[in-house]
């Protein structure tokens, strides 16, 4: 039987594996290994939430397939369209560790994965079109010229069904062959999308403009519902065909690790708007998670739980509340 999903994503899933000590990676000697993916870590950090995700990817007939799969299987993800591939092996990336705040080097080794020969035959309509969402990034589409017609055929058939869909650029100018190849296709995506989600530097690549308003109007005219544009730490800026504003960031003591703050946002937005909350609020979520997401070392570690999240949206309220009164 098929479940009944509330969102489908797709892509690419690597073993990763994270320095145990500081320094370029050439002189690392010891790594903790994960499992990693921007696709992958939203559709765990919605199923944390209680939403009955699937995912759909290819693996290799190989251990880190099987690291893949049991994290599947731990979070609670469906995995009925992921296929074994007896072909090609998993990707990998190795990822420094440091201390500064700053953004860790990442080397991948992808070429020829597994993920990369995702086409439009793994498509199957009694799997995605039941779901009520579809998220898509922007890495998926970069792997590989049959990934990314897989995803402009998910998105065309989604929103003919009267679907939501979100959309998140998540740019890796590497694996195009041109930069304007990447914006052309990726802009493109972003059309066919509800809510877009990119970070400032990656509006302004796709775009050409520089002011958040201005890539929010791009992309509104162009068809989307809402635009929410992350400004890191000054939080996020959202707009609407009526509407649009600041939501400020929440404040992080010490970063750890950024890598996966943007899911983690993505995580936030949506799962606010599939529960009906305003735009202020889904991005006020966004913020959250992307918060807790920078202040432990993985790209799905900090990712809360709906236990979790509750307790700090209480917090949260009781703390808006309080200043209300004292104002009064």
């Amino acid at each position: 039987m098929n479940p009944t999903l509330d969102v489908i994503t797709y892509g690419e899933a690597m073993a990763m594996f994270v320095a145990a000590e500081t320094g370029p990676l050439a002189g690392v000697g010891q790594f903790t290994k994960r499992v990693a993916g921007a696709d992958l870590n939203v559709a765990i950090g919605l199923a944390r939430l209680g939403f009955k995700v699937g995912w759909m990817s290819r693996v290799g007939k190989d251990s880190f397939g099987q690291s893949v799969r049991e994290t599947l299987s731990r979070e609670g993800i469906d995995q009925q369209r992921v296929t074994t591939d007896e072909r090609y092996p998993t990707g990998f990336q190795l990822k420094s560790k440091n201390d500064d705040g700053s953004d860790p080097a990442i080397e991948y080794f992808r070429k020829g994965s597994a993920a990369s020969h995702l086409s439009p035959d793994d498509y199957a309509p009694f799997y995605v079109l039941p779901a009520r969402h579809l998220h898509l990034t922007g890495v998926a589409p970069a792997i590989s010229a049959s990934s990314r017609e897989l995803a402009f055929l998910l998105a065309r058939e989604m929103r003919a069904a009267g679907k939501t869909i979100s959309f998140d650029p998540n740019l890796r100018p590497t694996l195009w062959p041109s930069r304007a190849a990447m914006v052309e296709s990726l802009n493109a995506l972003a059309e066919l999308a509800d809510w877009v989600l990119p970070g400032i530097g990656e509006g302004e690549i796709l775009t050409g403009y520089t002011k958040p308003e201005d890539i929010a109007r791009f992309y509104l005219e162009r068809g989307a519902s809402g635009v929410i544009i992350k400004l890191g730490a000054q939080g996020a800026y959202y707009r609407t065909a009526d509407d649009e504003g600041m939501v400020a960031a929440q404040p992080v003591a010490r970063v750890v690790d950024t890598v996966g703050a943007g899911d983690g946002f993505a995580v936030g937005v949506v799962s606010a708007l599939l529960e009906g909350r305003s735009l202020p609020q889904a991005v006020a979520r966004g913020n959250r998670i992307g918060a807790l997401a920078i202040q432990v070392i993985g790209d799905s570690d900090g990712l809360p739980t709906r236990a979790e999240l509750d307790v700090l949206e209480q917090a949260d309220a009781c703390a808006t509340g309080a200043a209300l009164t004292h104002g009064a």
